[in-house]
């Protein structure tokens, strides 16, 4: 047995030809024109709804005169903090153990009395039409008192820091600390060396494709609300917005059709969705509101948005002794659904990424600023945490003059089951081999003579190595229902969600495998507070791990329930049936159909053959991987170009190689587009807004993206019955480390040995030239 914890492992480098890679099933209605996304949904008589938004960053709001927006024909409705006082605040779900413990100031949905960031809901206006919601907004006049703002994260902690809230004294919203700090002093004190690196990593926003939009409906009969949206984690929203309107969530069914895009963001509870609901059951109408763009990058949650600092104990031959991590993390001005987590418990298991690390320890100061609310995008303290430790061991090679791969490969860890000093516990993994296939796949050997085939045209180019480990699972239960149909098909129904993964396809592949039944005769139930009783949601890379899991044990279930009836059927005894590739047979007494039985149920006894899995407290999976970046630079302009990327990745057992490889691969875009272009940035001097659009906040083309060869290894894990481990978040936590790792290498040779993400050609430039000024100055 070898570090792997398995005999043998299976690689696949073409998904495109696996057997197991069917076409998304979904993809026919999308392709066509047929899918069912939020403002496609057509309701009679549905009033269109504007929001108002603060253009400041911090003001007190004096006055609000709407009564010229409400002489506006078509104008229904108008609503500000005042109409509303009924609402409550939106909450933060998260619970955590941190000194001082988490702040939670009220952020209702209108704001009351002071806006705290430049987009900040001021007023909900409700009309006939989209055009007469705008023209009113125009018309309403509000009275302001500026206040200082910040919107820098190191600047929001000093003594002169603008106060966001009285209750949060240094805008401090909570201080959170893990780990063995005598340990890791210790091991400080015996080290060989140390290296420290100080990491800004940048804020960002997802930017899907389609924006969020929500229509609400009451139905006064009965007393329940309706709310439709472009969104995830439907449930976990219907218990929030019972909470903001101030009554049981069973009064609330939340759904989602067709979502273009989430990435985590749209997890979250925003004000919009509690704002549609009352204006439906006041005005006795339903209520849509699309969010524009700008909306969207205003009013949005963004994403990651810390300083860290990091510090790695060496010892004499390289290995890691300690890992102490402080980190400075933005929560905006708000504090978000599950927005603390993303720097604090998410992190914490990644932490030290594939390395035996014996002692580590992490301190967190959470902080308020004049921002927009920070939570969840893909991969949500994974990224971070891979980073920092990359980032450190490439810089200890660097010290310690060790090839990179060396230095990793004598450091992973080899022994499994691993706990880590945080307590998460691998159970497989092949680091080493994955390093090894992906620098042949690379032809690292060959380097050398591309950089200076590179250089002889006036290019700088540069090699990067990256490692990543992610932690998947999000919730640790989750439920899945099965029942056949009248008409022959199973309808599943699950409590995970698709965001476009394919989970139609993937999921019908799980029981097509469990139950011998063409994937075709599947129909996926999800994302329906009405249909789906319980679910986790999305987010974690849990779909397959979580909702797969449930399946599995959903079809156990059914076929459990269907036995006494093919014994029946049979007539033999239940004991003695076996069933097999969607047959139950017994020997002597032959065989009947699946769905012979369920069918010869339904006509007996009335009833759907049907079963329910609970997949229960089941532990983390651990995707993880070794992946290349190579980039060629011109010194003259700061320009990058990103000329290959490899990547060689373990998820465990593969239900279906080709969508695995597309979740990589838009991962991977998403990470590269971090480490080179994307930035959220605010005025420090306003706190204006300075990257609202598309023309401001660069996002990765296909022109700016190589074509990505990517591995993919087959290590199952024992966390689930599927053995698989999670792919949707893994791009998006390996690519921003490998990249940057690529430009340092590139700029190392003139003197620049740091630059943070992104590396746009404007900071590259200007590394290359304070490198130059520095190395013209010395003596």
């Amino acid at each position: 047995m070898n570090d792997t914890g398995v005999a043998t492992i299976d690689v696949v480098s073409h998904a495109a030809t696996d057997p197991r890679s069917l076409r998304r099933f979904e993809d026919e209605r999308f392709l066509t024109g047929r899918g069912q996304y939020q403002d496609d949904e057509y309701v009679p008589g549905a009033l269109h709804a504007v929001v108002l938004r603060s253009p400041h960053a911090h003001a007190d709001i004096l006055a609000i005169d709407a009564q010229a927006a409400k002489s506006l024909p078509g104008v229904t409705a108008i609503y500000t903090a005042a109409e509303i006082e009924d609402l409550g605040p939106l909450p933060c779900s998260l619970t955590l153990k941190a000194e001082p413990p988490l702040i939670v100031p009220p952020r209702f949905p209108l704001a009351r009395g002071r806006v705290r960031h430049v987009g900040d809901p001021v007023a909900f206006v409700v009309a006939e039409s989209a055009d007469a919601a705008r023209q009113a907004c125009e018309l309403i006049a509000v009275d302001y008192e500026i206040l200082p703002a910040v919107t820098e994260l190191a600047a929001a902690a000093g003594p002169t820091a603008p106060e966001i809230w009285p209750q949060a004294a240094g805008n401090l919203a909570l201080r959170y600390r893990l780990g063995d700090d005598d340990a890791v002093a210790a091991a400080f004190r015996r080290a060989a060396h140390v290296v420290t690196c100080r990491l800004v990593n940048n804020r960002i926003t997802a930017a899907a494709l389609e924006p969020r939009a929500a229509l609400g409906r009451f139905d006064a009969e009965s007393g329940r609300y309706r709310l439709s949206l472009s969104g995830a984690s439907v449930h976990d929203i219907r218990r929030e917005l019972g909470l903001v309107l101030k009554v049981g969530p069973e009064r609330i069914d939340v759904a989602c059709p067709d979502v273009g895009g989430g990435f985590g963001m749209k997890n979250v509870t925003y004000p919009e969705y509690a704002l549609v609901l009352i204006a439906a059951q006041r005005l006795g109408r339903p209520v849509r509101w699309l969010a524009e763009r700008i909306e969207d990058f205003a009013g949005g949650a963004h994403a990651r948005d810390n300083l860290t600092t990091g510090r790695l104990a060496l010892d004499a031959r390289g290995r890691f002794l300690a890992l102490a991590v402080e980190t400075i993390a933005n929560l905006g001005a708000y504090v978000s659904s599950l927005g603390p987590g993303s720097s604090t418990t998410a992190p914490t298991p990644a932490m030290g990424g594939l390395y035996d690390i014996p002692a580590m320890s992490m301190d967190v100061r959470c902080v308020f600023t004049n921002t927009a609310p920070v939570d969840a995008y893909r991969g949500a303290g994974k990224p971070e945490a891979n980073y920092l430790i990359e980032r450190l061991a490439d810089e200890a090679a660097h010290l310690l003059r060790i090839d990179p791969a060396v230095l990793r490969k004598r450091n992973f860890i080899r022994s499994f089951p691993y706990r880590k000093p945080f307590g998460a516990v691998l159970d497989c993994g092949a680091f080493t081999g994955n390093l090894e296939r992906v620098l042949a796949a690379a032809d690292r050997a060959g380097f050398r003579r591309r950089r200076a085939a590179s250089r002889r045209r006036g290019q700088l180019r540069g090699f990067g190595i990256g490692c990543f480990l992610e932690t998947a699972r999000g919730g640790p239960n989750e439920d899945a229902w099965l029942s056949f149909r009248a008409d022959g098909r199973v309808e599943m129904a699950v409590g995970t969600q698709s965001n476009g993964q394919g989970h139609e396809t993937s999921f019908a592949q799980v029981l097509s495998q469990q139950l011998g039944l063409p994937a075709e005769h599947f129909h996926l139930v999800q994302g329906d507070t009405a249909r789906v009783p319980t679910g986790g949601g999305h987010g974690g890379a849990r779909s397959l791990h979580m909702g797969g899991g449930a399946l599995v044990l959903a079809a156990r279930a059914l076929i459990r329930a269907a036995k006494p009836a093919a014994a029946e059927l049979l007539q033999a005894p239940t004991e003695a049936v076996l069933f097999q590739d969607g047959w139950f047979r017994s020997p002597g007494a032959g065989n009947v159909a699946l769905a012979t039985v369920a069918r010869h149920i339904g006509e007996t006894t009335g009833r759907a053959l049907s079963g329910h899995g609970a997949h229960r407290d089941a532990p983390l999976t651990f995707p993880n991987g070794a992946q290349t970046a190579e980039v060629e630079i011109d010194p003259e302009t700061g320009a990058v170009t990103l000329l290959r990327y490899v990547a060689v990745d373990d998820y465990g057992t593969l239900i279906n190689p080709l969508l695995t490889e597309a979740q990589v691969h838009g991962g991977l875009a998403q990470g590269i587009g971090q480490a080179l272009m994307e930035d959220i940035r605010y005025d420090p001097e306003g706190g204006q807004l300075l990257s609202a659009t598309f023309m401001d906040y660069a996002l990765p083309r296909a022109a700016d993206l190589p074509c990505f060869e990517l591995s993919l290894v087959e290590l199952p894990t024992t966390a689930n019955p599927l053995g698989v481990k999670g792919a949707g978040q893994a791009g998006c936590i390996g690519a921003p480390q490998t990249v940057i790792h690529a430009i340092l290498d590139a700029l190392r040779p003139l003197g620049v040995s740091h630059i943070d993400m992104p590396a746009t050609p404007a900071r590259i430039w200007r590394a290359i030239q304070e490198a130059s000024t520095s190395a013209a100055n010395e003596p």
